[in-house]
């Protein structure tokens, strides 16, 4: 087959090396338009090393677009981590159509931080859908799913670069040897139980430290590294990442302790332990107790 391959970042480059050792032809890329000040993405870089054509559409909606991927002559479309909307008539452009990648078990958390709301939300395991596009946000018929359990300490972090990223470069090859086959499914979606949830930004993650410590971990855990959950320290904002559940108790915010492990902050019901966080006026992370000692920041000192 004639693969084109659509996507950004590391994962779109990791599919088109992987899509590169098989039996297909890639025939081209699709991604981003550079960011004025950054390097080229991975995805391009990887394209153009590979010496196959790199095209950057800031849009799919114009006849433009549609001629160039009809151009292609391909025989399907790979989406591989794509976030924006792409209009029927491109994605049907392919001779069998285009495929897509989405880290939730869809349709559950359809948008684009389905893993972040996954761990917020306090799901027990999340995964990973190949599906069939429309011109709904992450609506189409599957092709397939896998499943992964969400550890208690999982974060965003890890749920995608150990989990869902290399579960995901297989389960695309996995979907383009099935359609090769012509025996790739068409499941439609269960709409009823479709959930949607936008990005997650920062007025998300700020911590409400009166809330169960099971919430605050979890929110701490499902915004590492993006956007990062925040607390403030003398009026400035405190970013923090990773944490464990901790036995402690006290008044909400209140540090209880500091150790190697990090710094053990009351919650609503017990307390958790915040291994790293960032400086209003850094761009570092550092471990929380070093934080702490450099900040002149002493048990019983209350966050938020």
């Amino acid at each position: 087959m004639r693969i084109l391959i659509h996507g950004q970042q590391a994962f779109g480059k990791a599919v088109l090396e992987r899509l590169m050792e098989g039996p297909d032809e890639v025939v081209g890329v699709l991604c981003p338009p550079d960011r004025e000040g950054s390097p080229p993405g991975p995805l391009k870089e990887a394209g153009l090393e590979q010496g196959l054509p790199v095209h950057q559409p800031e849009t799919f909606k114009t006849d433009e677009a549609l001629e160039l991927v009809r151009s292609f002559r391909s025989d399907l479309c790979v989406m591989a981590y794509v976030t924006l909307l792409v209009p029927r008539r491109v994605l049907d452009a392919p001779r069998l159509g285009t495929i897509q990648y989405h880290p939730s078990l869809l349709p559950l958390h359809r948008g684009p931080s389905s893993i972040n709301w996954a761990r917020i939300q306090g799901d027990e395991k999340t995964g990973l859908t190949i599906f069939w596009p429309d011109e709904g946000l992450d609506e189409g018929p599957i092709l397939l799913q896998k499943e992964v359990e969400i550890g208690q300490d999982d974060t965003v972090g890890s749920l995608y670069f150990q989990k869902l990223f290399p579960m995901g470069v297989d389960a695309i090859a996995e979907a383009v040897e099935m359609v090769r086959a012509g025996t790739a499914p068409r499941i439609e979606q269960d709409h009823g139980r479709a959930t949607y949830e936008s990005w997650c930004l920062e007025a998300d993650a700020e911590v409400d430290w009166s809330r169960p410590a099971e919430e605050v971990h979890r929110l701490i855990c499902g915004t590492d590294p993006q956007p990062g959950a925040w607390t403030t320290v003398g009026g400035n904002k405190l970013k923090l990442y990773g944490s464990r559940l901790g036995t402690g108790s006290g008044a909400p915010g209140e540090v209880l302790g500091l150790s190697d492990a990090g710094m053990a902050v009351a919650a609503g019901d017990a307390s958790v332990v915040v291994q790293r966080v960032r400086a209003h006026d850094s761009r570092t992370k550092v471990a929380a107790a070093e934080y702490a000692a450099g900040a002149g920041i002493r048990p019983g000192q209350r966050l938020g």
